[in-house]
Order: structure tokens, then C-alpha cells, then sequence
């Protein structure tokens, strides 16, 4: 995505906390030893001012690539790459705590086709080529409830523009939210930017996939009684 780069970062509010609570010494060793090791390449406008595009087949080997946008505590995206190791995924999370969540599971897990970008998921669209993702999972993401800060939202043009690009056609996008309001920006946006809901009923989107593990976001919206929502769009 260089073409009319700009030399000098955008202006770009992170909505959301980058650190919790305090984390433990073990954490600790694991963001100073492994985290570098797993970057993806070049992401942050002061090593890569230019916005040249990472070079994903050095990465992971020519494999196909997939994206977690917010990963939370890392269980979907290990359990995603532990199942498809044919793939390499590259997950984005600016929360340091969750990043330092996954990077224990990583460890654990003795997974070799994983990155890990501990930034906003807008940076790593910045210099991912056009057309390279194959796959994408957005799953229970920030719900901003109040109406004034929907535009905080990723499912906004700010997000789904860059997103578009980068993923290849006949790609599958997946969402997860268990906000009803969510789902109806999700409806509206998405499509916007060449994506087509792969369902026929609204019913279906009450059904997870196949393959889904349930994270601790998704135990938390049952134990408060909130349905949950699963929708999948194809790049068209």
C-alpha cells in the first residue's frame, strides 16, 4: 500500500487502553525476549517512514496469510495457527497486556507461524500489500455503546477502506460482536467496501463457525446474557 504514501504519520487517536493492570515478572520476560523476534517487519513510521510493503512471502515462506485485528488475550489466534499451520497469521493488538498474554501461549504453544504486531491494526494496513490477506477475523471488538463514539468503531470507512485493500478477492472476513447496535453499523458499513454477507437468513449469524474457540470476551457476554453474533462476509 505505498502508492501516494505520506512521509510524515497521520494523525491517528487510539481509542481504547494501550496497558492494564500491572504485569507479572514472567510477562515481563517474555515482551523483552520474544516480542521482537515475532514482529512481522518494518511497521512503525519511525523504522519504515516511507510505507514500503512488508515482505510477507519472506515472512512466513510463500504460506497464505491471515489477520487478527484485536486479539485480545491471544486464544483464538493461537488456536487458529496451532490448526493451520499451513498458514501464517499475523495478529495486531495494541493493549501491551494481551500482547503479553499472547506471547506466553506462543512460548507454550512452540508455534512457528505467527506475528505479532503490538500496535494499531491501521499501521500494519499501511504496509501490508494489496491483495495479500486471505483471511481476516474481527472478533468482539470494542463496542463504543454511546451513539457519540460509534465513529470509534472499527466496522467505519477509516478501517474497512485500508482493510479492503489489502484482502484479496473471494476472501473471508469474520466478526464477532454480542452488541446488537454493532451488528446493525456492521450491516450498513461493511458492504460498502466490497464485501458481501454470506448468509441467507439472519438467523444464521446466531451459529459460530466450525472452527471457533471461545474466547474469554465471548464467556463474559453469556454470563451477562448477551446474545451473540457471528457473521461472515466474502471480498467481492
Amino acid at each position: 500500500m505505498t502508492d501516494n504514501a505520506p512521509k510524515t504519520p497521520p494523525h491517528r487517536n487510539f481509542y481504547g487502553r494501550l496497558k492494564g493492570k500491572h504485569l507479572k515478572a514472567s510477562q515481563e520476560r517474555y515482551l523483552a525476549e520474544d516480542l521482537a523476534g515475532l514482529s512481522p517487519g518494518p511497521v512503525g513510521w519511525d523504522v519504515n517512514p516511507e510505507r514500503n510493503d512488508l515482505d510477507i512471502d519472506a515472512l512466513f515462506g510463500g504460506r497464505p496469510l491471515w489477520l487478527e485485528i484485536g486479539f485480545g488475550g491471544g486464544e483464538h489466534l493461537v488456536h487458529q495457527a496451532a490448526s493451520n499451520p499451513d498458514v501464517g497469521i499475523i495478529g495486531a493488538e495494541p493493549y501491551i497486556n494481551g500482547v503479553a498474554m499472547l506471547l506466553g501461549k506462543i512460548r507454550k504453544a512452540n508455534l512457528d507461524n505467527l506475528a505479532v504486531h503490538a500496535g494499531d491494526a491501521r499501521d500494519l494496513m499501511d504496509v501490508l500489500p494489496d491483495g495479500s490477506v486471505q483471511k481476516a477475523f474481527l472478533l468482539y471488538p470494542d463496542p463504543w455503546p454511546k451513539a457519540r463514539h460509534h465513529r470509534r468503531r472499527f466496522v467505519t470507512p477509516e478501517h474497512l477502506e485500508p482493510l479492503a485493500q489489502v484482502m484479496a478477492k473471494g476472501a473471508e472476513l469474520r466478526i464477532a460482536t454480542d452488541i446488537a447496535d454493532y451488528v446493525r453499523q456492521t450491516m450498513e458499513q461493511v458492504p460498502r467496501f466490497g464485501f458481501e454477507w454470506q448468509a441467507e437468513r439472519a438467523e444464521d449469524w446466531r451459529t459460530p463457525w466450525d472452527d471457533w474457540i471461545s474466547t474469554r470476551y465471548e464467556q463474559k457476554a453469556i454470563r451477562e446474557g448477551r446474545p451473540q453474533h457471528y457473521l461472515t462476509f466474502r471480498r467481492v
